[in-house]
């Protein structure tokens, strides 16, 4: 395996550290204002700074995302691209309906490969756990597309870990995505050892933290009522201005790395042994830039110790 790159679990699929979050590729349920061909240049730029990994689900845009990427890939050695993709949301449940069963997975699998416009995907979870489907009996649906080479590798998103353990019941699962960053910190607990002792890739969502993490925010600041930070605690305040503080605090370490404190906290969570893939979001071909540069930036035991300190 080439140096740097991550393996997935026990499947075959490698990765680069960092790959992109392709929520807002597409996900006009999700941001307001976004354009197609903005999109398809965020993914094309991704690829050509060295970021292999797109990151993407039915939920973004329901599956306007997908066929975005699709478009953005022609003419792309698919060999050099890999495609996480994720489904649980079924439009016939109603608005919020969530689906993990056997039937409804393979299905969703087909939809997205015709969506995507190719004949694999590298890594395909289960977006969201339901109510009703044994976690073993959804994730042995996948497993049949994997051995069948619909699939590279299996993955499960937002489970608690009683779900994860069973949905891995057999030993199937390559890969989990959920909920960790600098100042969201108890996967490291339980999560963290259940995954690294049964070989189980783990990626971050939110891990800058919806732009707390990247030092762009000096004073409070209010979003409106449509926004996803509009009641969030973390932006609320004595909270906001701690974690404005601790964040500033950064700031020696990134002018050493001539960086930016985001590129510097991309590059703590590459560094930290628990993460396989760290998957930034961007609505702009500039900004994928300036996380790619993060690749470039090693940071020495003592500052990822330091940062590890300042959020503890």
């Amino acid at each position: 395996m080439a140096e740097g790159l991550v393996k997935i679990g026990n499947s075959d699929v490698v990765s680069t550290p960092m790959g992109l979050g392709a929520n807002a590729v597409g996900g006009t349920n999700l941001f307001p204002n976004l354009k197609d061909d903005t999109g398809i240049e965020i993914v094309k730029t991704a690829l050509a700074n060295g970021i292999d990994m797109i990151d993407t689900a039915y939920a973004y845009g329901l599956g306007h995302s997908e066929e975005l990427i699709g478009q953005a890939l022609k003419g792309v050695t698919r060999a050099d691209v890999v495609i996480a993709d994720k489904a649980a949301q079924n439009p016939k449940l109603g608005p919020n309906g969530i689906d993990n069963s056997p039937a409804f997975l393979t299905q969703a699998v087909e939809d997205a490969l015709k969506r995507l416009n190719t004949n694999y995907i590298d890594i395909f979870y289960i977006h969201f756990p339901d109510q009703k489907t044994p976690k073993n009996e959804a994730v042995e649906a996948l497993y049949k597309l994997k051995q069948a080479g619909k699939i590279r590798a299996i993955g499960v998103s937002n489970f608690n870990l009683e779900q994860l353990k069973e949905a891995n019941k057999d030993g199937h699962v390559d890969i989990f995505e959920g909920e960790y960053n600098l100042l969201h910190r108890e996967a490291e607990k339980e999560l963290f050892p259940y995954l690294k002792q049964n070989n189980i890739a783990f990626v971050p969502y939110f891990p800058l933290a919806s732009g707390l993490l990247t030092g762009k925010y000096i004073k409070p600041v209010t979003f409106p009522e449509d926004d996803l930070r509009h009641s969030d605690p973390d932006f609320q305040g004595e909270r906001f201005k701690n974690i404005v503080d601790q964040v500033n605090l950064m700031q020696p370490i990134a002018d050493k790395h001539h960086a930016t404190i985001a590129q510097i906290v991309l590059a703590w969570y590459m560094m930290n042994p628990n993460i396989s893939v760290v998957i930034p979001g961007a609505k702009k071909p500039e900004q994928v830039k300036s996380n790619a540069q993060a690749m470039k930036i090693e940071l020495s035991q003592n500052e990822y110790d330091h940062i590890d300190q300042l959020f503890k």
